[in-house]
């Protein structure tokens, strides 16, 4: 096995450095990974440009990375569920399986939970990696490497519709056509919503929205929420019942409690300022639920399963690919948008 373990580590703002670190040994319940290929996430992005999101501070050296796929290269002592040379998608969240979260199934809000690349956890951006065995999704011999990085934002999406209650007949509102608003209008369609509405103030990420299947796009060009809502019941012929807000912007968060329909669900997956001034009162005159998202828990298999079936298709989500070696240029790639960015995905083969 070669001893090159070239990984991207972040080490405060604006730091970002290419380096050899030695190949990990897997622990009894962990495998040693191969690392294939890793997606480029938002918050990577901004730990390498802010240092920090919100409380999760780079206070030590990190490797980043954690929209993952991988081989098994060699498998603890105890794992009887992956074989050498299983391709994996990577769930990057392990919780400490024993708190009150994990025993009710919510292992997402577990406050022992392993994340990679979220301060101080290193992530995966590198050649190996050793991980929980039993967060390691097998892939089947038809889903590509890439797809299985992809299963991570998608899963955000599935989660994030699943808290909102799409289903059959759903009328949808997503805020922010990025990466993180696509998969949402994907996760949306295949959970059966009918008719759903996406907004960005990008025309080019609007264009891809459409072509992935969103029946109207309106474009933001305006910071009055009460406009906009009044702009996207006209472009949808009725209020969503259901609004997804991808982007944590002020406006787009009081766009989708002023768009919902009452009684309806709005979902807060963006992360933006600490506060935010937003109607509260109109939300609860109107019974307008206000429901958070912390990335997912029990969505790997359902997104697996959608892709590997063929209903969902994460594969238009990527832009742009670039080597390890190129990693850098990649981030700034993702940083800028240029050429119009959408997923840039990372080989570490």
């Amino acid at each position: 096995m070669t001893t090159d373990n070239l990984s991207l580590v972040v080490y405060a703002k604006n730091d970002l450095r290419l380096e050899d670190r030695p190949i990990p040994e897997p622990g009894p319940d962990e495998v040693l990974l191969r690392m294939a290929k890793v997606g480029i996430c938002g918050s990577d992005v901004s730990y390498w440009t802010k240092g920090a999101i919100g409380h999760f501070v780079v206070k030590k050296p990190m490797v980043l990375g954690h929209e993952s796929a991988g081989v098994v290269a060699k498998c603890g002592k105890n794992v009887t569920t992956l074989k050498l040379g299983d391709r994996v998608a990577v769930e990057p969240g392990v919780p400490c399986r024993i708190c009150e979260f994990c025993k009710k199934g919510r292992y997402n809000l577990c406050p022992d939970v392993y994340f990679c690349a979220t301060p101080p956890d290193n992530g995966n951006l590198c050649r190996y990696y050793t991980h929980a065995a039993d967060f390691c999704h097998k892939l089947p011999d038809h889903v590509t490497l890439e797809e299985g990085a992809l299963l991570e934002p998608l899963s955000v999406g599935i989660h994030a519709c699943e808290r909102a209650g799409v289903t059959l007949g759903s009328c949808v509102l997503i805020c922010g056509a990025g990466p993180i608003g696509l998969v949402n209008l994907l996760a949306a369609k295949a959970m059966g919503a009918t008719n759903v509405c996406i907004t960005d103030i990008a025309e080019n990420r609007l264009k891809v929205a459409k072509e992935m299947g969103a029946d109207h796009t309106v474009l933001v060009k305006t910071s009055d929420a009460e406009a906009l809502a009044k702009q996207v019941k006209e472009v949808m012929g009725d209020m969503p019942d259901k609004t997804i807000e991808c982007s944590g912007a002020e406006t787009s968060v009081r766009l989708g409690i002023f768009a919902t329909k009452s009684g309806g669900v709005l979902v807060l997956i963006g992360h933006g300022p600490d506060e935010v001034k937003i109607p509260v009162v109109n939300a609860g005159a109107r019974e307008v639920d206000i429901r958070g998202v912390f990335r997912y828990a029990n969505n790997y298999p359902t997104s697996l399963a959608m892709v590997a079936s063929g209903k969902i298709n994460v594969k238009p989500l990527i832009t742009h690919r670039f080597t390890l070696e190129e990693a850098k240029k990649a981030f700034e790639t993702a940083r800028t948008g240029d050429g119009g960015a959408i997923k840039v995905m990372i080989s570490c083969e």
